[in-house]
């Protein structure tokens, strides 16, 4: 049975125009965004070596998981992702809901929550627009007010 869906798949794509290597390599909807981007929280660096690019990126798009830095810790934030989607130029992502912080702080004092989102709306959700093939900004969301570029390859 799946033997024949992907035979199917192949046949449609060849009936439409396309190679059977674009029929095979169609990926989810965000892959154009795979790879390490930096600037967002800053304006984004001009002439950035890939070496200096990819050593601290700021954002990272995986298949399943959007990872962002912050300013205060060492770790990426790492979202898990439900859906993606591509509508009017913008990618829209979908988390997994951020979870709570456990417990008291230090002292018994209340923790600060933890950074989750982007700064947008809702910390589970998160608008890419595309801007140029190596440029894209978070429409928004606060804590990303400057557009990020893509790490260049080595």
């Amino acid at each position: 049975m799946r033997r024949s869906l992907i035979q199917l798949s192949l046949v449609a794509g060849l009936l439409l125009g396309l190679g059977p290597s674009a029929v095979a390599q169609q990926g989810p909807p965000h892959a154009w965004l795979f790879g390490t981007w930096t600037g967002g929280m800053f304006p984004p660096p001009a002439g950035v070596s890939p070496e200096a690019c990819l050593s601290q990126p700021v954002v990272i798009f995986t298949r399943d998981v959007v990872m962002r830095g912050t300013l205060t810790d060492q770790t990426y934030v790492q979202r898990l992702i439900v859906s993606a989607k591509n509508a009017a130029g913008v990618t829209e992502f979908r988390f997994t809901p951020a979870s709570q912080p456990i417990g008291a702080g230090v002292l018994g004092i209340p923790s600060a929550p933890a950074l989750t989102g982007f700064g947008c709306a809702n910390p589970d959700w998160l608008p890419v627009r595309r801007l140029t093939a190596d440029t894209i900004d978070f429409p928004n969301c606060a804590d990303f007010p400057y557009p990020l570029r893509r790490c260049p390859a080595r």
